[in-house]
């Protein structure tokens, strides 16, 4: 008998998993922070013989090559993949034996990327499970144009063949088990989080991969895309240089002084805190990106890569999680942390500040004079999903860089499609000066919304 296990990595929409038998067990495409794969290994009292990597990745900071080490374990990147540390390479047809009975073949599937491999998990000769990596996902695929801009329309091609590959060479009951798909930026459209198992079979009747002859699919995959987060840029040279091991420890702990000096500097310092506390109190000039929903994604793909961060939350559990889905995207240190209450963290004599929260009924018909509704979501989901008449468009991950085109004068009635969005935008244009009022409501809600 075999087992899967699987790790999630809610933050970034990613699944990794451990898979063997009584003995001992691969552990695909693992995160960053390797500790918890170490520990579902320890639960099933197996060895840890390969960790294996479907791809280069281009939306997180692997922790295969840490793990291969701390466990004494071969570390499996496929051939065609360039990296500067030594692996044990694999190419399309080769086998690695897991446990008796139990053996993992590598199967080629370009696309997301040009090296990329999946791997099947095969019981007694018969395959059982399929690791898909960033290739067939649940209803969709990976991304095609993560790694070169001149190889997008080739790797979409790639990707639409190498999931009939998978159809066609696999049999039904086949468990599909992607690492992305699950909310995640690399999926080439958008998939639920909470996305059941499923099988190839499955995926025959619903997956548009495999229901689309080559150009259509193509051409609708293209015209799809949505933005790449910045952070992803710095994502594939780290795992292809071979990424530090993590540092976890508490950082050090700024004083109210501190904090200011550090703003002062023009460094970040981010409340980790809910949204509706941070906008009841907090250090003017903080921003706000909640702990526990998509802080690594929304941070790193804001912040100027590279700058310091200090981290300000309710309690040192939420910092610790914090510090553990940064280092997932290449954060590997705060500069300096604090806990406690923003009374707490002002220096002597100064009071937090705040701002507005406000629900879609609260949104006056008539706009006083200069106000002005700013919608956050990304573009297409503003042309999918309709838009408030008169409403200004600036996708929150621009926001950073336009700021000053905004107009002046009144306030700003920020929203996004549930309100956390919303949260992030309010803070940081609250830090630059602005009077702005956060809409934290789902868009159902919204007046009348034309389509684009």
């Amino acid at each position: 008998m075999f087992f899967v296990d699987t790790v999630e990595v809610p933050g970034l929409g990613n699944r990794s998993y451990l898979a063997g038998g009584p003995a001992t067990a691969v552990a695909v495409d693992p995160p960053r922070d390797i500790d918890r794969v170490l520990a579902a290994a320890a639960r099933r009292g197996v060895r840890i013989s390969h960790v294996v990597e479907t791809h280069v990745h281009n939306d997180y900071v692997s922790g295969g090559l840490e793990l291969a080490r701390i466990a004494g374990a071969r570390y499996v990147v496929p051939a065609a993949a360039s990296v500067a540390y030594a692996r044990l390479p694999i190419a399309d047809g080769d086998t690695l034996a897991v446990d008796e009975g139990l053996v993992l073949r590598a199967m080629a599937t370009p696309g997301h990327t040009p090296h990329h491999t999946a791997y099947v998990l095969e019981e007694a000769g018969r395959p059982a499970a399929v690791f898909t990596g960033g290739s067939l996902l649940i209803g969709t695929v990976g991304r095609p144009d993560l790694v070169e801009p001149r190889l997008t329309e080739v790797l979409a091609h790639a990707q639409h063949a190498s999931a009939h590959r998978l159809a066609a060479e696999l049999p039904d009951d086949t468990a599909v088990l992607p690492t992305h798909g699950f909310g995640s930026f690399c999926s080439a459209t958008a998939t639920s989080p909470d996305a059941a198992p499923t099988t190839v079979g499955e995926q025959r009747e619903v997956n548009e991969a495999l229901l689309r002859d080559a150009d259509t699919f193509v051409a609708a995959l293209l015209a799809g895309l949505d933005a790449v987060p910045a952070y992803y840029a710095h994502m594939a040279p780290l795992n292809t240089a071979g990424p530090a091991p993590v540092d976890l420890t508490p950082p050090a702990v700024a004083d109210p002084d501190e904090i200011a000096a550090r703003l002062a500097a023009g460094e970040w310092v981010v409340d980790l805190r809910s949204r509706v506390a941070f906008a009841e109190g907090h250090v003017a000039g903080s921003y706000n990106i909640e702990a526990g929903g998509q802080l690594a994604t929304y941070l790193a793909w804001l912040i100027p890569w590279g700058r310091p961060v200090t981290l300000l939350a309710d309690s040192p559990a939420r910092l610790a999680e914090a510090q553990r889905e940064l280092v997932r995207v290449g954060i590997d240190r705060p500069a300096a942390a604090a806990t406690g209450r923003p009374e707490e963290w002002v220096r002597e004599g100064e009071r937090p500040a705040s701002y507005r929260r406000a629900t879609f009924a609260d949104l006056p018909a008539g706009l006083p004079e200069g106000d002005v509704v700013l919608d956050v979501r990304r573009a297409a989901e503003r042309e999918a999903n309709g838009h408030i008449p008169g409403s200004l468009s600036v996708p929150l991950h621009e926001l950073p860089g336009r700021i000053r085109e905004l107009p002046s004068g009144g306030t700003l009635w920020v929203h996004c499609a549930g309100g956390m969005r919303a949260a992030i935008a309010a803070s940081m244009l609250a830090a630059a000066g602005r009077e702005v009022v956060a809409i934290d409501d789902s868009f159902a809600n919204a007046p009348a919304q034309p389509t684009c």
